[in-house]
């Protein structure tokens, strides 16, 4: 028998693996390197203005963080964005300063105005400074525990606040930054006398939620905008954040600086460490609006709060209602909080009459079951409680021109305006809430003037780009989740 040869199979070669993905390899690869090129050339490409700038009046000049007719590189995030550089409008103000400085504002954490205001008490100009009692603090390091117990919003703000202070971005806060870098800690050094609204003997009013300064008794700065990195200019912890959306207005007027002055000196007294004579929140006097004539503006001023023992009438949230019903045309909102029920009723028969309403109020509270947005779609929602708003009342006729700009997740539309007609502008720092009207120290300012409200007139067009309006799908099923949960 013969032998058998025995053919052992060829030896299968062992392929690389890079050569046997190649193909896909170099498919990924070119995808990750035009993506890594895409973020590269968006990082570096510059950012242009995209509108023209419009024409200010001489008396009253407005500005807008989110301004596409400005660009600007925030100081802190090294971010080139759009926008007015409200914290340079503001130290440019600081920096005229002769004679004496009034600054009366709820937050207060961007060093570089607490520098500016070191610099002009070191220069013998007088400084004073009232804030609200929860922000009065220097930044303090927590422990786990410690900030685990926090609110998300606390959490939030304390990492911000951090991440500000710590300049070399190393995660540990060093005395030599806190120096620096700490608003309140440069100005509890620099000397300068500071109160907050337990000043009064109080635990506090319900906010002291003014936002303005009175420079030489000539200049008034006020707005929306709280001084702090999220007011202004935007979140560390978000790259595309540009700041919750704020007006600040610059008012060159001696006898608007007068107003200021008064309602400042009713909290002041006479000074921290000192008589227990400042007054706060209901503690000062109710007072009428005050209307004066500025160049060929008409300006009134009215400050919160009013006693819910006094006629809703003569209140903040009152004038807002009767100004609002003077409009023939047009009226556009653009409100963080929109609460108010006699407000809302009052637009009722405006609405009617034939003008036209457009309103956008923050996606944080847009639908909450006390949002007059509610009403005005037409609808209502129990709260958590299942309970309904007292005396709520949604429209017979609603309105489908009601709903919340996009905005950057982390930012708010934080704006309290009114837009009348294309004429008329009420703006403050006056939310449209019973908070505001009953409890807070607030200030409300009435406009009459074409040229200030054209500003208004292209932030609201700005901000209703991607609006999302009317009665969604999203609202819909919220409802009927809420319902359900009621057993409605």
């Amino acid at each position: 028998m013969k032998p058998q040869l025995i053919i052992s199979p060829p030896r299968r070669r062992r392929v690389p693996f890079f050569q046997q993905h190649r193909r896909g390899l170099l498919v990924l690869t070119a995808g990750l390197l035009l993506t890594l090129g895409f973020y590269h050339w968006r990082s570096h490409q510059a950012v242009v203005p995209l509108q023209s700038p419009l024409p200010q009046d001489p008396y009253i000049q407005v500005y807008f963080n989110h301004s596409q007719a400005s660009v600007y590189t925030d100081p802190y995030r090294r971010i080139q964005r759009h926008g007015d550089d409200l914290e340079q409008i503001i130290i440019d103000a600081i920096n005229q300063a002769q004679t004496q400085i009034d600054v009366a504002v709820q937050e207060i954490n961007l060093p570089k105005i607490a520098l500016a205001l070191k610099a002009k008490a070191d220069a013998g100009i007088i400084v004073r400074v009232i804030i609200e009692n929860q922000y009065n603090r220097v930044w303090q390091p927590l422990d786990a525990a410690r900030f685990g117990q926090l609110e998300t919003r606390d959490s939030d703000k304390h990492s911000e606040r951090q991440r500000l202070i710590d300049a070399d971005h190393n995660g540990t806060i060093t005395a030599a930054e806190l120096d620096s870098g700490d608003a309140i800690r440069i100005l509890q050094q620099s000397g300068i006398p500071m109160m907050d609204d337990t000043a009064d003997g109080s635990k506090g009013s319900g906010l002291m939620h003014h936002k303005f300064m009175v420079v030489d008794q000539r200049t008034v700065v006020a707005g929306s905008a709280n001084w702090s990195l999220s007011g202004v200019h935007g979140d560390f912890a978000d790259p595309e954040s540009r700041g919750n959306a704020n007006a600040l207005m610059v008012f060159k007027s001696p006898q608007v600086a007068t107003i200021f002055t008064d309602e400042f000196e009713l909290m002041w007294g006479d000074g921290p460490a000192q008589q227990p004579d400042s007054r706060f929140g209901l503690q000062k006097p109710g007072r009428s609006p005050q209307t004066l004539a500025l160049g060929s503006s008409q300006v009134t001023v009215q400050f919160s709060p009013l006693s819910e023992t006094q006629p809703w009438s003569r209140s903040t949230n009152g004038l807002i209602s009767q100004t609002l019903a003077q409009a023939r045309q047009s009226i556009d909102l653009a409100l963080f909080v929109f609460s108010d029920q006699g407000i809302a009723n009052g637009l009722a028969p405006v609405v009617q009459s034939g003008v036209n309403l457009t309103v956008l109020i923050d996606p944080g509270f847009i639908y909450r079951s006390y949002s007059e947005a509610l009403d005005l779609l037409g609808v209502a929602t129990p709260d958590h409680r299942c309970r309904f708003e007292a005396n709520n009342y949604p429209w017979p006729q609603s309105i489908s021109t009601v709903g919340m700009p996009d905005l950057p997740p982390s930012d708010k539309l934080h704006h309290k305006f009114a837009l009348i007609d294309n004429l008329t502008v009420i703006v403050g720092s006056h939310n449209w809430s019973a908070a505001a009207n009953h409890n807070n120290d607030e200030n409300l300012v009435i406009i009459r003037n074409p040229t200030v409200a054209a500003h208004f007139r292209r932030e609201m067009e700005r901000l209703s780009a991607g609006a999302t309006l009317g009665f969604t799908a999203d609202l819909r099923a919220d409802l009927q989740r809420q319902r359900k949960v009621c057993g409605l």
